[in-house]
């Protein structure tokens, strides 16, 4: 695995971030040393799919990046003819999770789909899962590919959403946000680093409140939607069918 540098020296102009070549590389290594908990949502999506996986039915991965909510989704469902579907709109991060999950899911159990996921046809779902990538939507199609994804599920089918969340009590918002930035200093990122993705983020990665995913969630359908994991400004939520 190798070590997120892409921050590492002062850039001449911050561009907005892209999930190229470089970002493919490193991802592994960003992911788990920027996201708090990032381990404990992939291990429990596994739990959570298991619960829910029904034979003869689609498992989708929207964003799904090197792939490690399959991988784990994969290691604990045993159903029958169930596929796989990794959605991205990153030719290179394809590339990487082809060759990371080609051993573990069988060729015929598996489709990587280069797509924008708000484009995403979602058919015969008994799982959708959306880890860090909603945030990435533009806002005013969120509510429409959320009503589309509850749509494409089967019933007792269940949508599991991850993401960097936002506050709407600024004291709050404040606060986690210095301890996510703690957090990222305690694993070797330096101010710098620290400062420069954010600005990189800043126009591309646009977060929602725990109220309006919930909302969201409740408004298109979901019979039971609730959060149930958070750790600093990081959440998940999951709505059943």
């Amino acid at each position: 695995m190798d070590k997120d540098k892409l921050f590492a020296q002062a850039l001449p102009q911050v561009v907005d971030f892209k999930f190229d070549e470089s970002v493919s590389k490193i991802f592994p290594d960003m992911i788990r040393r920027s996201v708090p908990g990032y381990e404990t949502i992939i291990k429990l999506t596994g739990l959570i799919a298991e619960k829910h996986a029904q034979p003869a039915t689609n498992i989708y991965d929207l964003g799904c990046a090197l792939g490690a909510s399959m991988l784990s989704m994969s290691s604990a469902i045993n159903q029958e003819s169930i596929q796989y579907i990794g959605i991205d709109n990153s030719a290179a991060m394809l590339e990487e999770c082809q060759k990371i999950l080609q051993p573990v899911i069988p060729r015929h159990e598996l489709q990587l789909i280069e797509k924008n996921v708000e484009d995403a046809a979602i058919d015969n779902a008994c799982v959708v899962v959306m880890n860090f990538t909603l945030q990435f939507i533009n806002p005013a199609l969120r509510d429409q590919l959320v009503e589309r994804i509850y749509q494409g599920l089967i019933p007792d089918g269940v949508f599991i959403v991850s993401e960097k969340i936002d506050f709407s009590n600024a004291q709050e918002s404040t606060l986690q946000q210095q301890l996510h930035e703690q957090f990222k200093i305690s694993n070797d990122y330096s101010k710098l680093e620290v400062s420069q993705k954010r600005a990189a983020l800043e126009r591309v990665m646009i977060p929602d409140d725990r109220e309006q995913h919930l909302d969201r969630l409740r408004r298109v359908g979901f019979k039971n939607a609730v959060q149930w994991f958070q750790s600093f400004n990081f959440a998940s939520f999951v709505g059943v069918k």
